[in-house]
């Protein structure tokens, strides 16, 4: 639709111009669910108390994580697949885990390269169905998250965190979900359960790699290793916000819609604020005190997880940032902070956000051209 100018006017609902604003924070209020928020945070409840009890904090990241994602990757069905899948997923993703915390111990080229090797595996996937790609987008978000988590620790000195035990964390977090799902088959009888996700897609089949997906996979895979590069390599105080930026930015399909790419950038944006105003609480206690405003902001970390699995689709911009906020207070954490180091963290998360949004929307303009290209060569049937 366009405006007697010939340029596009915004769409006109019952006679009001919808804006931007109002389009990026739309609510669906049927997408809200609570019953599966109150589930996950009853279940992260657990690893979060078994930490704080044996005093290693440092992994709860990877625990929680594990077992985030392995509710995501559930296929549902009978327990024996079920266990199968959840299996191998939890083997492969404490690889991963392993990978990313040994990585970011290393120079910043490896890092980079890494970064960039992961991504474009993972971008490849999607020849193998669109589960497997989503279940390989999902641990490349966690790579992201595991090197800059694992950069942070090598370079502190009054943490210790060792690899294996950063592996084992995310095997434990991926065996608790399977061990809730097989006290969910008995109590109901032993039957066939749905997908936990039912909105995720559950597609297996195969398909031909075209150019365009493997051009999505390689653009992907540079933005990755650019900011990564960025980021450690010029040390950059709280560089490590950059990458986990962009990754959330990039959504994971060559359809990209202005209006999606507005809800990421502003997700992103949203959840740094927040993070960035929570960490300021500790920037000035001491001792005791800042055990206890530690433990009880890493209750409201899970807490904004549990909103964002609340409302994944009732808005998409307000889960992103709920969940870009979770992340980034746990990841904070562990080290001290001062007033200074907030405004770098909104900074360099607004340059990976709009990087990684730009290049997207970027590729999408490529691709519609290249579909056009082939459809005006295309010969015409008579």
């Amino acid at each position: 639709m366009t405006s007697t100018s010939g340029q596009p006017s915004h769409p006109v609902h019952g006679g009001r111009t919808t804006s931007w604003p109002a389009k990026v924070f739309a609510l669906d209020p049927a997408g809200i669910n609570w019953p599966r928020a109150v589930m996950f945070l009853d279940v992260a409840l657990v690893p979060l108390v078994v930490f704080w009890a044996i005093g290693y904090e440092q992994y709860l990241l990877s625990a929680l994580f594990g077992l985030l994602f392995a509710a995501l990757e559930d296929p549902g069905g009978g327990h024996g697949r079920r266990a199968w899948h959840l299996a191998l997923f939890g083997l492969i993703g404490a690889g991963v885990t392993a990978l990313g915390f040994g990585i970011g111990g290393q120079a910043w080229g490896w890092m980079a390269l890494t970064a960039f090797v992961v991504t474009l595996a993972a971008g490849l996937m999607a020849a193998f169905g669109v589960r497997r790609f989503v279940n390989a987008l999902l641990l490349n978000i966690w790579f992201i998250i595991a090197l800059a988590l694992g950069y942070s620790f090598h370079h502190s000195a009054h943490i210790t965190s060792y690899i294996w035990a950063q592996a084992v964390a995310w095997a434990g977090g991926s065996a608790l979900w399977i061990l809730i799902t097989f006290i969910g088959w008995l109590i109901h009888g032993r039957r066939d359960r749905p997908q936990p996700v039912a909105e995720l897609p559950g597609d297996t089949t195969r398909r031909k790699l075209t150019a365009p997906m493997i051009m999505f996979a390689v653009i992907r895979a540079l933005v990755m290793f650019a900011t990564v590069a960025l980021a450690f390599g010029l040390n950059l105080d709280h560089g490590l916000w950059m990458p986990i930026a962009a990754m959330v930015a990039m959504k994971p399909s060559l359809e990209q819609s202005t209006v999606v790419a507005a809800q990421r950038l502003a997700g992103a944006l949203i959840g740094a604020v927040t993070a960035a105003l929570v960490l300021l609480i500790p920037t000035s206690e001491h001792g005791l005190r800042l055990f206890a405003v530690t433990r009880g902001l890493e209750v409201v970390a899970l807490i904004l997880f549990m909103h964002g699995a609340a409302i994944r689709f009732w808005n998409y911009a307000y889960y992103c940032a709920a969940i870009a906020a979770a992340v980034l207070i746990l990841l904070d954490l562990p080290q001290p902070s001062d007033y200074a180091a907030e405004g770098y963290r909104v900074l360099w998360t607004l340059c990976g956000a709009g990087l990684g949004v730009l290049v997207m929307l970027l590729a999408g303009l490529l691709g519609k051209r290249a579909a056009h290209r082939t459809a005006k060569a295309s010969p015409h049937p008579a």
